[in-house]
């Protein structure tokens, strides 16, 4: 993986400096090398006339993986210099690509998978997008058609922001390298806020800076005679149902899972995996070790919390697959690296496993350069409660009261004891409270970290006035439209797929790997096998009260009972012990400053009533504490005059 940022315009040369600040910030993406190309298309090329004075300027930061050679050097030009890319990701079927292409005369000088992508281009134009198999975000700059193209891979792994203004437009892997423009200002998205403080990041297509969006996954763009147009090329499609048994669906798993972990292991440099303990990761690092002639390398995270931490699961793994295996312990003095977070997110982010995902990356990169995960398990599957509660919910909204009980009465004893009886209760009464509601109200519900009513408290009225009519239920109602399918489960993993998945759990990968210099690889989130799950009946993936039923199945046979048996622990952070401990005077000396009261957003009494609740153990607002010192650290770090550093 890499970093890329460009900026194209007809008013006025794009200076070399520019991009070469634009890619100094993105260095952690790409220590190896960095490429710049400025191209003046009022110059004539081959005998050519241009009919505008446009001025591009494209740069890449290198993360060398596939052929080291300074041939894999970018921006990287077609023969006769024409058309020039910029790419970060990885084309995994590069190989099959390029030989198809040779065949057709295409000459190649190098052996990286970028240079497949422009002959591609030079074949297909736009339409070469639906061959390519991977993830990735690349700029093409076609001196012919005097067009920039810019795209995005189907599920969203790789980042691409930009800004148009007066005809000009610049994008880049990070808002970071944006910001570097000093035509570019940053300031605050001010109605993003409502939606941050709901599910903890800025939806797509918009950012917590105004004027800067995301390209949205699964979109091109094109820049043409100063103007621009997206494009949808790709939909995930859950209404198509194939009829296959058991059996059948168990084989296509398997045979899906080593194919998409096979075109992973291609690498001129050392692989890993992240191994947390759980189905989807253990699966992984099995068909690695199938597939490789060395053992796997393979790294897990942990905490002193009992109740946070999967280290054992991860050690019957390791043991299994005789894995060589290494452990990071994350201690509360962690709080430390939340500077540096904020900085390499570029916007508020109130995942908290974004701390112990940096370290157990960074630990990886002490030993490889690439790293597998076990990413996309849980949305192609069914692996969330949530799926399994939407349908039961469903249910028994629609059922006799007698029934209700019994329903009830299974989804309590479906609950890990392991979660203890207070969690258990709470959970319980929460699902209870959104029964009778409609399933997207519901689901909106159990996922906001804030509820309308609790935000609305929170807001001062000046702040409310200027955000009101703003409906941050919209995002997720979208998404819904957008499923194609009527069955429950398939509603609600549709949806999470074009939200958390998108923009909470890719983001958290994509950052984490790659402020280490570390590449993420994803089986799971192989389009084909998206696709092939999509098409999979609900019921063989949450058949009762069992999560991922047929991915259990299917691997029966390669994994430990102990392992199939286990709850999802999920990667949390043992933020409602910490700030009650060692973190509460932090939290409240950064929440209760006059330079976060003062910003106009939040009444102090209702930030002080927040603290003293969970300080008190009356509430456990661990995760609202967390996206509320994200928030103010990011104004902080890029919106005030005096910057914190990190």
């Amino acid at each position: 993986m890499c970093g890329i940022c460009g900026k194209i315009s007809l008013n006025g040369a794009v200076s070399e400096n520019l991009i070469h600040k634009m890619c100094e910030v993105l260095e952690h993406r790409g220590p190896d090398d960095e490429g710049i190309e400025v191209l003046d298309s009022s110059a004539a090329r081959g005998g050519e006339t241009r009919s505008n004075n446009i001025s591009v300027g494209i740069g890449h930061r290198r993360l060398a993986i596939i052929d080291l050679s300074p041939a894999g050097h970018q921006p990287m030009s077609n023969e006769d210099g024409s058309i020039w890319i910029v790419l970060n990701g990885e084309i995994y079927n590069f190989i099959e690509l390029r030989a198809a292409l040779e065949k057709k005369g295409h000459r190649f000088k190098s052996h990286a998978d970028t240079e497949v992508v422009i002959h591609l281009y030079e074949d297909k134009g736009v339409e070469c997008l639906k061959d390519l198999r991977g993830p990735f975000a690349f700029a093409i700059w076609d001196s012919h058609k005097e067009r920039l193209f810019i795209a995005r891979d189907r599920i969203g792994k790789k980042p691409l922001f930009y800004t148009y203004k007066n005809q000009t437009l610049s994008f880049a892997s990070e808002i970071k390298a944006i910001l570097q423009d000093p035509e570019v200002s940053a300031e605050v998205n001010r109605p993003a806020i409502t939606d941050y403080l709901s599910y903890g990041y800025t939806p797509t297509p918009e950012t917590m800076f105004k004027g800067i969006m995301k390209l949205p996954p699964a979109h091109f763009m094109i820049y043409e005679k100063g103007n621009i147009r997206l494009e949808k090329y790709w939909e995930l499609d859950f209404s198509k149902k194939l009829k296959l048994s058991e059996r059948e669906y168990c084989d296509r798993t398997m045979e899906l899972l080593e194919e998409c972990t096979k075109i992973r292991l291609i690498s001129d440099v050392p692989l890993g995996a992240f191994l947390s303990g759980g189905i989807d990761s253990s699966a992984v690092v099995y068909m690695m070790s199938k597939l490789s002639s060395k053992p796997v390398k393979t790294f897990s995270i942990g905490f002193d919390d009992g109740k946070y931490n999967e280290l054992r699961y991860a050690r019957i793994i390791a043991k299994q697959f005789k894995t060589e295996h290494r452990e990071y312990m994350v201690k509360p003095d962690a709080i430390e690296l939340l500077p540096k977070l904020v900085w390499h997110y570029n916007e508020p982010y109130a995942d908290s496993s974004a701390l112990p995902s940096y370290y157990v990356a960074k630990m990886t990169r002490g030993e490889v350069t690439v790293a597998l995960n076990g990413d996309g398990g849980d949305e192609d599957f069914g692996g969330y409660e949530r799926f399994m509660a939407a349908r039961f919910a469903e249910s028994i909204s629609k059922s006799p009261v007698p029934f209700k009980d019994k329903v009830i009465k299974l989804i309590v004893n479906s609950i890990p004891e392991s979660l203890g009886f207070k969690d258990r209760r709470l959970r319980l009464r929460r699902f209870l409270i959104e029964l009778s509601k409609p399933y997207r109200e519901r689901h909106y519900n159990w996922i906001s970290i804030f509820s309308e009513h609790e935000k609305e408290s929170m807001f001062t009225a000046g702040f409310a006035g200027e955000i009101a009519g703003g409906d941050s239920f919209d995002y997720l109602d979208r998404a819904f439209n957008e499923c194609g399918s009527k069955d429950i489960v398939d509603l609600v993993m549709s949806a999470d797929i074009k939200t958390n998945l998108l923009d909470d759990l890719l983001v958290k990968m994509d950052i984490a790997t790659m402020a280490n210099s570390l590449e993420g690889r994803s089986p799971f989130l192989d389009h084909k096998m998206m696709e092939f799950c999509a098409s999979m009946p609900s019921n063989m993936k949450i058949k009762g009260t069992k999560l991922k039923y047929i991915l259990k199945k299917s691997l029966s046979k390669a994994l430990p009972k102990e392992i199939l048996s286990r709850g999802k622990m999920g990667f949390g952070v043992p933020l409602d012990s910490w700030f009650r401990k060692e973190l509460k005077d932090y939290s409240y000396g950064i929440l209760m400053s006059d330079n976060c009261i003062n910003r106009g957003y939040f009444e102090r009494g209702s930030i002080k009533k927040l603290l003293d609740e969970h300080v008190s153990g009356r509430a456990n607002n661990g995760a609202r504490i967390w996206s509320l010192l994200f928030l103010e650290l990011w104004h902080r770090m890029f919106i005030d005059t005096e910057k914190i550093s990190i």
